[in-house]
């Protein structure tokens, strides 16, 4: 992932008219162009996992929706992410979506982080989710099966677990109660 443009500053307006069928996701973050490749086969199954397990709760218990790429989050006029995950309670779904696009901030949007992405990911992404008020943030390490967990406690991004299939943990969030996520089972190919 780098700048397509260094010192120019885009809009929404201008990311509109890039092209749609380059395979790539297309970002912008304080007006800056970021391009990122195709995922690669790691990263897609533990997406696949993570919904394969998110899914059949969402449908039991009917809180919100469930998103992953290609869906644009509009923060604000420059600030347009692509999070790999996205959930959008039932709360703030007529607030936030639209047909064409998230306008607002979700209440979860996690990342699988590659070696392009890793340092971005950590850094400017987390403070943009941070800073529109994202309620938890996923940064998910492909490299060493783990997630890093951040919630947002008065309008800051508490890092509230470190998480590895290694050490056979299970994420649980207040926003699916009761909902355990084996990462043995997030990070299984």
């Amino acid at each position: 992932m780098k700048p397509a443009a260094p010192g120019l500053r885009l809009t929404y307006k201008d990311l509109l008219v890039f092209p749609e069928d380059d395979g790539k996701r297309h970002e912008l973050i304080d007006g800056v162009h970021y391009v990122t490749a195709t995922p690669n086969v790691k990263h897609q199954t533990i997406l696949m996992n993570l919904a394969a397990m998110l899914l059949p709760y969402l449908r039991q218990h009917p809180i919100g929706r469930l998103f992953n790429v290609p869906l644009d989050i509009v923060l604000s006029d420059v600030d347009v992410l692509e999070p790999d995950l996205q959930f959008i309670s039932r709360q703030r779904e007529r607030e936030i979506l639209n047909e064409q696009h998230v306008r607002g901030a979700p209440d979860l949007v996690a990342e699988v982080a590659s070696p392009s992405t890793r340092k971005r990911d950590a850094t400017i992404k987390k403070r943009a989710y941070e800073r529109y008020g994202v309620s938890e943030y996923w940064v998910i390490d492909p490299l060493g099966d783990s997630i890093t967990v951040y919630r947002l406690v008065d309008s800051r991004y508490d890092q509230v677990a470190e998480l590895s299939a290694e050490n056979d943990d299970v994420l649980t969030t207040p926003l699916f109660p009761g909902l355990e996520l084996p990462l043995s089972e997030v990070f299984m190919t």
